[in-house]
């Protein structure tokens, strides 16, 4: 896919093209682009909306493993590959039961 300049990127972005965009559209888009060219907050709820799953934010850092994931070359993660995604002496978690 053709890379925008930052510029370009910049332009989509205050266009708010995006906003008309279905969630397939913008995953389609912004998920092969290395410049957000919008909200990262819209980018993330149409990614979990296509994915059907929870995105975690340190997961856009491995775009391709998204990328595999969205055109079905990679199944969906478990909790603990997420997990692993994180460095080791820095991951603190909390389990709430009840």
């Amino acid at each position: 896919m053709l890379q925008l300049t930052r510029e370009q990127a910049i332009e989509i972005g205050q266009s708010g093209i995006w906003k008309t965009w279905t969630s397939e559209q913008v995953v389609k888009f912004q998920l092969y682009q290395t410049m957000l060219c919008m909200d990262f907050s819209h980018f993330h709820k149409c990614v979990e909306e296509i994915f059907g799953r929870p995105v975690f934010t340190h997961e856009f850092a491995n775009s391709e493993s998204l990328q595999a994931e969205f055109e079905g070359k990679k199944s969906k993660p478990t909790l603990q590959e997420i997990l692993d995604l994180l460095p080791k002496d820095k991951t603190l978690l909390i389990v709430a039961k009840g």
